[in-house]
């Protein structure tokens, strides 16, 4: 069986968008698209070198073209302030009282949460927003209709 230099460049795309698959590496789909390019080089007729050079360009430029694409896109809050992963974050619970060590007992959720405050915010009585939860710990921070 004999094949040619464009079926190889095709098989080995292939290679690239199913191991792309198996593993979640996105930028192996660019890889896979210089790939491609380098089969369609073959099918216009360029040489083997030609063939490389394209394919290298092109998945060069996609990686290069993905990477800032990724890079200005706004990084999301991490896990535990996250409303899309938590959605307990902007919750509203009551605040009977402080304790002295910055704690409080809050009902929610019909059970009883230890809560601590978020970081420069007064511990007063009264209504809060979640903000964060860490482990089985609410970090609220003084509601804005006060």
């Amino acid at each position: 069986m004999d094949l040619s230099a464009t079926t190889i460049w095709w098989v080995a795309a292939g290679i690239a968008v199913a191991a792309e698959l198996a593993t979640g590496t996105f930028y192996l789909l660019m890889f896979a698209l210089g790939l491609g390019a380098g089969a369609v080089a073959g099918h216009l007729g360029m040489g083997t070198s030609g063939q490389i050079v394209v394919a290298a360009v092109v998945a060069a430029a996609a990686t290069a073209l993905w990477h800032f694409k990724r890079a200005r896109q706004p990084r999301s809050a991490p896990p535990e302030s996250n409303r899309d992963v938590n959605l307990d974050i902007g919750e509203r619970v009551q605040v009977e009282a402080w304790g002295s060590d910055g704690t409080a007992r809050v009902n929610y959720r019909g059970t009883q949460w230890t809560a601590r405050l978020q970081p420069g915010a007064s511990a007063a009585p009264g209504e809060h927003r979640v903000t964060a939860v860490e482990g089985n710990w609410l970090v609220l921070a003084p509601s804005s209709s006060h």
